[in-house]
Order: structure tokens, then sequence, then C-alpha cells
């Protein structure tokens, strides 16, 4: 009885909240005197916020008495941390003053700890509001590339991937608030992204390993598309869209809505998109009459064939809302179908002036598309404790069950489905002689596969469970911010296959036996000699980080973040063994290797121990945060040991495919060849910089600077293969109440250095202009916009891109259309 008496006493000290509370009462102004209406003012590390009203006054209740810190942050001001104390007596009396930035500040949500654009040892970028609504498209690198370090996987529109300081795939982490999107687009570049940006709030961006946060899979940095599916008040507020884009005859609609009352709060949100195969910029032919004098063609145009989408989806969510917190719940339907390009396998004919544009419902009996659909059940609850020694708790769960269909002739060629359970607990502590943080504990469970024939890796199960801590304690004008996490890492495979492959170069001979009734024969026995086996591996892997801020100037701060992350492989990097049409490769995973034998290559199990990949990151950052004047500038140096990545064997084999052809088709005889690609090891090296400036000329005119560069080496020689080139660009920016006007010019330059059989890449430059109006109609505020891309109908081809020889950047481009707000 004396034991339960003690555990429930210290049950009780750990969750017990203080007896005693005060009030807050404040002004927000501006360094001229004026109040900053609409100002966010929130007790860090609980529910507790208000903004400030006309005349900049907010007000607090019952908060609880000790040491807490108040977050003030408002648009276009830099973000301000005031620390107090409460004790017993009367009402705190507060006057703040926000100091002007020309740069957006902007908070990471999902993270337990407090990051920033201006604020963290880490570099980070947040696309929200009027900024991400300009630069969203149909896919999410697309809608990032013009974020500082983050280039576009660009597979022709269709689908496309944020590439990272140049790394991406399994390296770069993509997230739903909070959790892995736990679809199939780390695998290949054909595969899209389940995520949507036109209802989003805001994108975050991580650059630089994110592992503490989010798990071994982020050592190159982090994706997360934030929403308001999980509502956390029931102030009642929406947002809608419609668009038409002329490049590819696109239309998109879109909304969401939040809505409640004291105790429960609703969510809903949908969209609606349809394109058709965009146009690319040609330049006329010219031939000649019969006097010698030049004609131009003004008629011709070129399309990208197959690169047509229908998507929609919604998403519904409710949370009960009480005085500690909120729990709630949330279901989302993605679909998606979309074309394929590069990967047909009908022999279909076209004209010399490529005139004739697929059919909207695909072509099936001609063309590949992917029918993609997900259902995502999300939970995500926070409770305020205010005990004496943990402050909130943070949870969030999901499941998710995705399909990935690629129809060929009406039926599915192959099939990718993933199921992934995951859960995060978040712990956050009371101030520990003044350290704040948390611990962190997190579980996934991915059971994927892979049937048809282009099921290039077998079905795997992979599980995660890990436990980390962050800590972060300020010196005076030093933030400190510590983190370590652990987690173990387990992969099951009961079916990996090893077939016996018939590889060779094209400067062999072959006998006609290969070519007609003996190649039939020879996959028969290549099916019957496959092996067949399983494999249960298990890695242990830790990451540990330490930065600090120094706010060693007034407006000016400078940052270093050291770390050191580990990763385990991924299933389709180990076990891979199949044509791979995405890629146009026969991709052969790590766990394989070639061997030569009397001048015969062959492929068998390597000998050697799967090794965890690990990066040693520093990041340093000078900022300058205040002012008419503000920049960010990042420099990084990465080096991965143990780096996986494909190299060209200089082999070919049989796809494996069958193309339909008939007897008597001509056709050449590598048609049905790919290029034999194999999982190796090395160490590589990876460094560059970032480079943010903005000048508030006046009150209405701004310009922004920016520029990235990264170069990604192996260590003992050579190029890794499609590194983003180096970049600039500008933008000139006019706003007003009601009017707000955008003209970018963006420079990405030739990218020479390439790895073999890598071409490179010329460069080019890109204008883009947008233009809007805001008009109060029926007390609701709508907005008009028009926006130019690709103005001056450059041929832009992207280096990062597996189809930048047949599919460039879409053509000049005009989209006209309206959002609404209440």
């Amino acid at each position: 009885m004396v034991r339960v008496t003690k555990v429930a006493a210290l049950v009780s000290a750990l969750l017990s909240t203080s007896a005693l509370a005060q009030n807050i009462e404040g002004t927000v102004l501006n360094k001229n005197g004026r109040a900053v209406v609409g100002a966010k003012v929130e007790v860090e590390g609980t529910n507790q916020r208000t903004v400030t009203n006309s005349e900049g006054k907010f007000s607090l209740r019952d908060v609880s008495n000790g040491k807490a810190e108040l977050h003030i942050s408002a648009p276009n001001f830099a973000h301000l941390h005031q620390d107090i104390t409460l004790a017993e007596g009367e009402p705190l009396q507060l006057s703040l003053t926000l100091n002007r930035s020309p740069i957006e500040v902007v908070d990471v949500l999902a993270t337990p700890i407090h990051l920033s654009v201006m604020e963290s040892a880490s570099p980070v970028s947040v696309l929200a509001g009027d900024t991400l609504r300009r630069q969203q498209t149909s896919t999410l690198g697309d809608s990032l590339e013009k974020v500082a370090g983050v280039h576009t996987s660009f597979h022709a529109k269709v689908a496309s991937t944020p590439v990272i300081r140049g790394l991406s795939g399994p390296r770069v982490l993509i997230a739903q608030n909070g959790l892995d999107v736990s679809d199939v687009s780390r695998v290949g570049p054909d595969h899209s992204v389940a995520s949507e940006a036109s209802t989003a709030q805001q994108i975050e961006v991580l650059r630089g390993p994110a592992t503490l946060f989010y798990g071994s899979g982020a050592v190159g940095g982090v994706v997360n598309v934030v929403d308001g599916r999980i509502p956390t008040d029931s102030t009642t507020r929406g947002e809608w869209l419609l668009e038409t884009n002329s490049v590819d005859d696109q239309q998109l609609g879109s909304f969401n809505v939040t809505t409640g009352n004291e105790s429960f709060a609703f969510y809903a949100d949908g969209y609606w998109r349809e394109s058709n195969d965009y146009d690319v910029p040609v330049s006329p032919e010219v031939e000649h009459d019969d006097h010698g004098e030049e004609e131009h063609d003004e008629e011709q145009s070129r399309v990208v064939e197959n690169s047509n989408e229908a998507s929609n989806g919604f998403t519904v969510g409710t949370s009960y809302l009480f005085d500690k917190g909120y729990v709630g719940l949330s279901v989302e339907q993605f679909n998606r179908e979309y074309g394929i390009p590069g990967h047909t396998h009908g022999e279909e004919e076209h004209d010399d002036d490529h005139e004739e544009e697929l059919d909207e419902t695909h072509h099936e009996d001609e063309s590949v598309f992917a029918d993609l659909e997900q259902t995502r059940v999300q939970l995500q609850g926070e409770y305020n404790i205010a005990g004496s020694w943990v402050k909130q708790i943070q949870l969030r769960g999901g499941f998710t069950d995705y399909e990935h269909a690629e129809i060929e002739e009406g039926e599915a060629g192959t099939l990718f489905e993933n199921e992934t359970h995951e859960l995060k607990l978040d712990v956050l502590h009371a101030p520990i002689n003044d350290w704040n943080g948390a611990l962190s504990f997190h579980y996934k469970n991915s059971d994927a596969s892979a049937q048809g024939e282009e099921a290039f890796t077998p079905p795997s199960v992979t599980e995660t469970i890990a436990m980390a801590i962050m800590e972060e304690k300020r010196f005076d004008d030093v933030l400190i911010q510590l983190g370590a996490r652990i987690e173990h890492v387990s992969l099951e495979a009961d079916n990996v296959l090893l077939p016996s492959l018939d590889t060779h170069d094209h400067d062999e001979e072959h006998d006609d036996d290969h070519e007609d009734e003996g190649h039939d024969d020879e996959h028969e026995d290549e099916h019957e000699d496959t092996l067949v086996f399983p494999i249960d591996e298990s890695f242990t892997a830790l990451s540990i980080s330490a930065g600090l801020v120094w706010d060693f100037a007034p407006g000016y701060n400078v940052g270093i973040s050291v770390s050191r992350s580990e990763r385990a492989p991924s299933a389709s990097e180990l076990l891979s063994f199949g044509p791979h049409i995405g890629t146009s490769t026969y991709e052969v995973g790590a766990l394989f290797a070639l061997h030569e034998e009397e001048g015969e290559a062959h492929i068998e199990l390597g000998e050697g121990s799967i090794e965890l990949e690990t990066a040693n990151n520093i990041d340093l950052t000078l900022r300058k945060t205040e002012g008419n004047l503000g920049f960010v500038l990042n420099a990084f140096y990465n080096q991965i040991d143990n780096y996986y990545y494909q190299t060209n064997t200089g082999l070919f084999a049989e796809s494996g495919h069958d193309h339909g052809e008939e007897e008597g088709d001509d056709h050449d005889e590598h048609t049905d060849e790919l290029p034999v690609y194999i999982f190796k090891t090395d160490d590589v090296i990876l460094h560059g910089f970032e480079a943010q400036v903005a000048w508030q000329t006046t009150d209405e005119f701004k310009t922004t600077v920016f520029a990235d560069y990264v170069r990604a080496r192996l260590q003992d020689g050579g190029d890794l293969p499609r590194t983003p080139p180096l970049r600039v660009g500008t933008q000139f920016s006019y706003q007003t109440e009601r009017l707000s006007a955008h003209l970018d010019i963006t420079r990405y330059e030739e990218q020479d250095r390439i790895s073999e059989g890598e071409t490179a890449t010329d460069g080019y430059t890109l204008v883009d202009a947008s233009v809007s109006y805001d008009l109060d109609v029926l007390n609701q505020d709508i907005l008009v916009y028009l926006k130019g891309t690709n103005l001056t109908d450059t041929e832009a081809r992207v280096h990062t891109s597996f189809l930048k020889d047949i599919a460039p950047r879409p053509g000049r481009s005009f989209a006209l259309g309206v959002r609404g707000y209440f």
C-alpha cells in the first residue's frame, strides 16, 4: 500500500499543474510606436495564444506562475522572444516592440522545439501565404524550386520530388503534418508524391540532416507539407481557388474550410485538377522557297506526349477542444491519374510535325499511365500539463494505404502497394536549469510490395523504432541546441530474387539464335534458374547534432550546426533486381555484386557486409534579421561515407517486357535492352552555399536576390550524377493594400560536371511574372490574378531530370485565376 501511495505521489508531481496562475496583458507596437494589428502572441509549449486587436492590445488568461517564454510574430516583422517570470500579484503588463524584416519569417510547426528561418542553428525555409499560392504547381518538387537550395527532379510536369543540396530519393523525407507521406515517390522519378500544395497552409523545408526529428530517411533534409486537416481551434475561416492554364489547358479548383464551436472543430478540403499534354518551345523550322528565300513555319508546335493528368482528393477532420489541449482525427482520399512520358509500349505512328496529341483517355491501347490511390487516416493531439516535470505531450499517429498501378493496354502491368503505420510521441519537459526540450518516441512500419513485369524490388517490410532527445538553452545572446537519436531499423523480405541474367555489351557478337527462337528459350531458362531466398537485416543508427546561434549585434546573428547522421539503406537500394522503365535502366541492388570470369560478366550475391551510410555535416549561417535590408547566407560541407548510388556497368540486359510487336516489325536489335546499373557504396563530398538578400526599398517596392550552388563529387575523383547547376535569381515586387506585382528572373548555368553516361546541360534563363488585385465582394476578400511563366518561351532542360532529353520545361504559359478568403 505504501508503494502504491509513493507511485501515486510521483505521478501527481509529474502531472500536477500549478494552482496559481496570472494574467498577462500588453501592447505590441512597431519601432515608430504604431500598433501592430493581428500579431500572434503565444506562450511557448502551451496552447495559450491570442492575437492583437486594432489597438495592438492582447490579453492571456490563467498563465501558470513561474518562468515562461512569449513568442510574438507578425507578417513583415522579425519574431520576438520575451522571457517572463510570473508570480502572485497584479497581472503582468507588457509593452513589446517588433522590428521590421524584409525576409518573411514563418515558424516550423512539425517539430517539438521552436525553429524558424531567422532563429535556428539549422537552415530552414518555409513557403506560406501568398508566396505559396504564387509558386504552387501540380507537383511538389516544381512548387518548391524557387526556394534557395531546393531544385526539382522534374519528370515532365507529371511527377517531381525536391532535390535538396544535390540529394533526393531515400535521403529526403517527404512528410504530411510531421508524418511520412508513405508513397513510393522516393523509389522512382516517375512516381508522383501523394500530397497536394493547393490545399496546404505552408510547406517547410529543413535543409541538411534533420534526422533528430524525422529519422534516418531525412539524412539529406525534410519537406513537410502542413495543412489544417486536424483543427486546433474552431474559428470559422476558409479559402477557395479556381485557375486555368494555357500551356496544358489545366483546370484547377480547390477549397479548405474550418469551423466549429467551443468544444468541437471541423475541417474539410478538396481539390480537382485536369490537364492535357503540355506544350514545349520549338524553334521555327527554316525552309527555302524556289528563289532561295527563307520561309519560317510559324504554325509548328510540339507537346510532350502522355504528360496529361486527372486528379482529385478530399479530406475531412474533426477535433475535440478542451482547456488543456485537443485531440483530433482526419481521413483523406487522394486520387491521381497521369501519363508516364517515355514509357509507351505500342507502335504508334506520328507525323513529322508532332501535331497529334494523346487523347484525354490516355489511349490505353498505346500509352502507359499511372493510377494512384491513397487513403490516409491521421490522429493528432496535444495535452498541456504544465507540471513540475512534464510541460506538454504531443501525439501524432497515421495509417496510410497506398496503391499505384501502371496501366498498359487497359490492364495493370505493374502494381505498387504500401501500407504504413506510424506513431510519434513528443514529451516536452518543464525547464531544467533553464534547459527546454523534449523526448521523442517514434515507431513506423511499412509493408511495401510490387507485382508485375516491372516490379524491380521484391515485397518487403521495414520497421523503425527510435528515441530522440532535443534540448536548447539561451545564455544571454547565445542559443545552444543539442540533440541525439538512436533508432533500430529492420528489413525483412521473404522472396528476394537473383535471376540468371544474360548481360553483354554492344560490342559483342550475337548469333541468330539469340535474335530468334533461342531468345524465348533463353528467357525460360533464366526464369528456371532464378534463385529465391529470404533476408532479415537489422541496423542500429545513431545521430547526434550540436548547434548555436549568437546574436552578436542588434539585428544580426551567426549560426553553426554540426551533425553526424547514420542511415540504413532502403529496400530498393539493397534488393532491386529488374527493369526500371522510369529511369530506363536495369537496376541491381547493393546486396549483389558484378563478377567477371574469363572475360564474361555475371551477377551474384555480394560477399561484403551491408554498411550504414554516415553523413558528417557542418553548416555556417550569417543573418541580418531586421531593418530594410535583410539576408540569410548559408555555407555547408557534407562528407558522406558509404554513400549508396548507382553506377553504370557498361553492360546491357533484356528488359523482359513484351512490346507486342507483330512478326516482321522493323525495329532496332537493341530496342528491348536496358543498360545495367548496380548500386555500390563510395565516400562522397558535397559542399556549396545558399544566399538570400532582400531590400525593402520603399513601403511598396522590394528586391530579392538568391543564389545556390552544390558541388557533388566522389572523394577519390569523379562526379555524382544529376547534380543541380549554379543558379542565380532575382525578384522585383510591388505591393500595396490591394495590388501586388512580381517579376522573377532566374538564371541556370551550364552543368558540365557529369558522371559516366551523362550528358552536359546548357544554361538558360527563365522569366516569370504575376499580378493580382484584391477585391472586397460581399464582405469577402476576392483576389484575381494573372501569372505568366517562361515568358521568353525558352527551351529549358532540367539537368536533375531523367527525361531531360525528351521532356524540357513547358513553354510560355499564362494562368488566370481567382481566390477567395473568408
